[in-house]
């Protein structure tokens, strides 16, 4: 088995990721409060409904505490003379080799969060699809795009 690619991504993902992942913990910290409002007015039964509550807000808790964090330990990537190699995944963990030869084209982007943090995302398309590395620093990203572009074309040229 190969090691792990030994490049991180910006720590700077953490926060970024949760941001994002507070506007998704709403949904179920709101349905705990509901819940007890439920409870509250006798509609639901006190047991099962302030369990129910306490779940949905260690879920949110979660979603924004313990998840980002994970995800950003998961997330490696190399770029390497004749292929790029992503490591990623929570749940479902991810291998992915991009042949030099398939590159057609690299791009970075950046939403309203990531460029307010100073950060980009380097977009990989193939003919199989796009292959994204997130939260880079500006510089990084932009060194590294034009890297992976660079590669492309060296590859591209020798065959």
């Amino acid at each position: 088995m190969r090691p792990d690619p030994s490049q991180r991504i910006d720590g700077r993902a953490v926060t970024v990721w949760r941001i994002a992942a507070a506007g998704v913990a709403l949904l179920p910290a709101v349905a705990a409060g509901v819940l007890v409002g439920l409870v509250v007015t006798d509609i639901v039964p006190m047991v099962p409904g302030i369990a129910g509550a306490a779940l949905l807000l260690v879920a949110a808790i979660a979603l924004v505490a313990v998840v980002p964090k994970v995800r950003w330990i998961r997330w490696r990537y190399e770029v390497l003379e004749d292929e790029i190699y992503l490591r990623h995944g929570l749940w479902i963990r991810k291998r992915t080799l991009i042949p030099m030869t398939r590159v057609q084209h690299v791009d970075t982007k950046a939403g309203p969060i990531l460029r307010a943090f100073g950060l980009s995302t380097v977009t990989v398309a193939t003919a199989g699809g796009e292959h994204e590395i997130p939260a880079l620093s500006d510089e990084v990203a932009d060194g590294l795009r034009d890297r992976i572009a660079a590669l492309a074309r060296v590859t591209e040229d020798v065959v």
